[in-house]
């Protein structure tokens, strides 16, 4: 089963990644209380966190604020028209090791993403003063069927 997370978790200002890998990355969660920059997704260990936005090389597959989807310096998809997150409304992403996909309001959107490669950390950034609420647990609305919260990376020697 795969795992998912609706994440929430206060950020202002400048955000950064988790220093766990994931195992399987669920849904993610989070509500956008300002329409300033932020983006949410999964890196690599070597992205480089102060290149804002996100999405610049191979080492992260965001979700922007206006609703692209990069990797590589590349768009690799983006929401539909007029379906742009606004203040008060949820966004859900979930990962399965392949594609990154993309819930507005519990809604899939239908607009996946690929090319990331190897470990994956979640990553929640905001600049701008921009403020998110991050769930990775209690989802607001009911992850996809097989997804989960997120679940951790463990070394079993």
């Amino acid at each position: 089963m795969a795992a998912s997370a609706w994440c929430c978790l206060r950020c202002c200002r400048d955000g950064g990644t988790g220093h766990i890998p994931l195992k399987e990355m669920p849904a993610v969660q989070l509500g956008t209380d300002s329409t300033a920059i932020w983006g949410i997704g999964v890196v690599t260990q070597k992205v480089n966190l102060n290149q804002i936005p996100l999405g610049r090389d191979m080492h992260s597959l965001v979700m922007r604020n206006d609703g692209a989807l990069y990797h590589n310096n590349e768009e690799k998809n983006r929401l539909p028209a007029n379906s742009l997150p606004q203040e008060g409304d949820v966004v859900g992403i979930t990962y399965d090791h392949v594609e990154l996909n993309v819930y507005l309001n519990g809604k899939n959107m239908h607009c996946p993403a690929s090319g990331i490669r190897g470990t994956v950390y979640p990553v929640v950034y905001v600049d701008d003063s921009a403020i998110l609420d991050c769930q990775f647990s209690k989802f607001y609305h009911t992850p996809p069927p097989g997804f989960e919260k997120i679940l951790f990376e463990q070394q079993i020697f």
